[in-house]
């Protein structure tokens, strides 16, 4: 006779049984704040409230129209400056010689940096000019770029170009001698070889720092233009505003100096949208 063992079921310990968990939701101290303001109003009301009050000085007469032309009397000077086609004809003439510029001044400060950067010999070839030239103003070059390219569009182009030069290459250069030593060593290990280290690890980890440069070179553009629309110019926003100048019209030098205000504003978000798709690997700080 046969008997079968009989299964019997095995409870286990007290002390084994699973306890429920209780979870915590973290809540940061900026969505803790009730009635926060939004960033964007902060943003707008700040330059609203200086409009305002360089309006309100204009009517009390304090701020005079040969010293300073009010808010509306820059607006209906730009709306007739729309009207006549003045306006749009001088910013994209100054678009244009920024662009060409940009383009000129970036390639030469690529191939420089990177040359610098990654060679030892590229160094010793090209740094110790490259810091004796950026010390140099680049204004004061005006005269001989006139002798040398004479008074047409190549000597502000060539001026914009030397402006954004120097600042793109110092960053592009120092991003790539900044680059930390131990992720080259990662890279070797995982068997990368040199062009595999510049493609994936070194120009990577340069990038923050030339898109630092790259937006410090669009404002000094933007000012090395201003110097280059005196060269004989016949269009632009700096034509327009030293024309104006030579007549004592407030009016048209606030609307110039307001656009080259906003194209450069233009550019820097264009600059940062750049940023934000580029360097999206890269968890910054954004503030408190």
């Amino acid at each position: 006779m046969t008997t079968t063992p009989e299964r019997t079921r095995v409870q286990p310990p007290p002390s084994a049984e699973r306890t429920p968990v209780d979870t915590v939701t973290l809540v940061s101290e900026a969505d803790r704040r009730p009635g926060r303001v939004p960033r964007w109003v902060l943003k707008t009301v700040s330059p609203l409230v200086l409009v305002v009050l360089w309006q309100v000085l204009s009517s009390v007469g304090i701020l005079e129209d040969d010293t300073l032309a009010s808010p509306l009397t820059v607006v209906q000077t730009a709306a007739g400056m729309w009207e006549d086609g003045s306006l749009q004809s001088a910013v994209i003439t100054s678009v244009v010689r920024v662009l060409a510029g940009l383009g000129v001044g970036l390639v030469a400060a690529v191939v420089l940096a990177t040359l610098a950067g990654l060679f030892r010999r590229g160094e010793d070839i090209i740094d110790a000019p490259m810091q004796m030239l950026r010390t140099v103003p680049v204004i004061g070059l005006i005269p001989l770029l006139i002798i040398w390219f004479g008074i047409n569009e190549e000597p502000k182009i060539i001026l914009v170009g030397l402006a954004v030069t120097f600042p793109l290459y110092m960053n592009l250069y120092g991003g790539i001698r900044n680059v930390d030593s131990s992720l080259i060593e990662a890279a070797r290990t995982l068997g990368l070889g040199w062009f595999g280290q510049v493609r994936h690890v070194i120009l990577p980890s340069a990038m923050p720092q030339f898109l630092i440069g790259l937006r410090y070179a669009l404002g000094t553009a933007w000012l090395a233009l201003v110097f280059g629309e005196t060269i004989n110019a016949t269009s632009g926003i700096g034509y327009e505003m030293n024309k104006a100048r030579e007549f004592f019209a407030t009016d048209v030098i606030i609307v110039c100096l307001v656009l080259y205000a906003i194209l450069g504003l233009v550019a820097d978000m264009i600059v940062r949208g750049l940023e934000r798709g580029l360097l999206s690997w890269r968890p910054a700080f954004s503030g408190r």
